[in-house]
């Protein structure tokens, strides 16, 4: 379970997404959070507490 997280955010799911991949961005922070996913581009919104359960870990940011 992970603390903290910010808008832009690369973050490693517990379990993988049905396209198989188990990375998403975040791109929106509130009371809910809206992530989505790196491999198919789904869109998906959770509940706070619901993606702090659901999250694994927060990636490095790759460098360009």
């Amino acid at each position: 379970m992970i603390e903290s997280f910010a808008l832009g955010d690369t973050v490693q799911m517990k379990k993988p997404h049905a396209c198989g991949t188990d990375k998403w961005t975040v791109t929106r922070v509130g009371a809910d959070v809206k992530i989505k996913c790196l491999g198919c581009g789904r869109v998906v919104m959770l509940d706070r507490l619901a993606f702090l359960k659901a999250a694994k870990k927060i990636l490095p940011k790759e460098i360009e």
